[in-house]
């Protein structure tokens, strides 16, 4: 594989994406939305921002005594700012994906022009990866743009980010990149393997439905049918204090998320406290850990969901620690996890992002390296 090839098909994939009419129309259509909710999300850490300062200005005119003696309100991070472009990107940035890939080797079928390229002196090897290289390169054209139109935007309403914020938003930028080419890929295997290209989109949507709806609603089903019926509290003992967390995390059918955090029954094991609350309480534990397990593993194959914890590690860090250890996540009352420390909460969902699209561009090159091109 000559490296000149290799990069001269590249290239002329894309130029040919990047002007052709329907890579604008999905991009230009993204990056509008994206806009629109960057917008609605600024306005949203205006508040937030605002509410800060007038907690800050109180907490320094009013003493205040007893468990939340020094404690200081924690300034929003303009990371939250980016939920919103998150939402729109696990769509619109799906459907640009597919709309890339699905014809990139099925139209050279159909136009009969695979075997007259393949005449000139060009391998199978790097047609195929040219291909996938000018696709990626396409994706990633399309998120430096929607990147820069956010810090753009952030700056034209005087949001500075700082030099740890601008990493996070690149990490953002990089994780977003990881779940467009997920399926891209599928995209491109589908395209290998099909001899239309009608063919082709109606297999790659009907996997982009399973894995982003139908995969975790079934995750969730296996979870509850697993772990058992979930352990009654004792009928005759006094009521402990609930200090455990629970964060849950739904899938809808266009790939929207919501999280919602609230109070679990899981109770704070004291001195005196009466064993049967106490067993519960580890019942309890070990059955939610349980199927949160099983949900967790069904959604690796989910690049949805991997990339909404991936993401969410980035943009609200305490979110996701609660999302994954909610038994040992830190109180609200402190400080808010760094990102570090969120990254390595969600490493199974970034492999994973990084594994499901080597999976499916080593079988389109295995696919177009075997296929009967007369």
């Amino acid at each position: 594989m000559a490296l000149d090839r290799l990069f001269n098909v590249a290239r002329k994939e894309f130029s040919d994406h990047i002007t052709s009419r329907r890579f604008v129309i999905i991009l230009g259509l993204l990056l509008v939305i994206s806009a629109i909710g960057m917008h609605s999300g600024i306005g949203n850490y205006n508040n937030m921002l605002e509410s800060y300062n007038q907690q800050l200005q109180h907490m320094q005119e009013v003493d205040v005594d007893g468990p939340y003696a020094g404690w200081m309100p924690e300034k929003p991070s303009i990371m939250l700012i980016f939920n919103a472009m998150m939402s729109y990107m696990t769509t619109l940035g799906a459907v640009l994906a597919i709309a890339i890939g699905f014809d990139l080797v099925s139209k050279e079928k159909e136009t009969r022009s695979l075997k007259s390229l393949l005449s000139h002196p060009v391998y199978r090897d790097e047609i195929i990866n040219g291909k996938a290289l000018g696709g990626i390169a396409a994706l990633g054209f399309a998120m430096v743009l929607a990147l820069a139109i956010s810090l753009a935007m952030l700056l034209l309403f005087s949001i500075v980010p700082t030099l740890e914020e601008f990493a996070a938003i690149l990490i953002f930028g990089a994780v977003s990149l990881g779940f467009l080419l997920a399926y891209f890929a599928i995209a491109l295997t589908m395209s290998t393997v099909s001899r239309e290209s009608g063919n082709a989109l109606i297999y790659t949507l009907v996997i982009f439905f399973t894995v982003s709806t139908l995969l975790p609603v079934l995750g969730a089903m296996a979870g509850d049918a697993l772990a058992g019926d979930r352990p009654e509290p004792p009928q005759s003992a006094p009521m402990p204090t609930p200090v455990g967390r629970s964060v849950t995390a739904t899938a809808s059918g266009g790939g929207s998320f919501t999280t919602s955090v609230s109070q679990s029954v899981v109770h704070r094991v004291s001195e005196g406290l009466d064993p049967e609350w106490q067993q519960y309480e580890e019942d309890v534990k070990a059955y939610t850990e349980k199927r949160m397990l099983i949900n967790d593993v069904s959604n690796l194959l989910s690049p949805q969901m991997n990339y909404f914890k991936a993401a969410m590690a980035v943009t609200n860090p305490r979110i996701a620690v609660m999302m994954n250890s909610p038994y040992s996540s830190p109180p609200m009352s402190q400080e808010t996890p760094g990102l570090a420390e969120a990254l390595g909460k969600v490493w199974m969902n970034i492999a994973a992002l990084i594994v499901f699209p080597s999976a499916f561009f080593a079988a389109a090159y295995v696919k177009f390296m075997r296929m009967d091109i007369r």
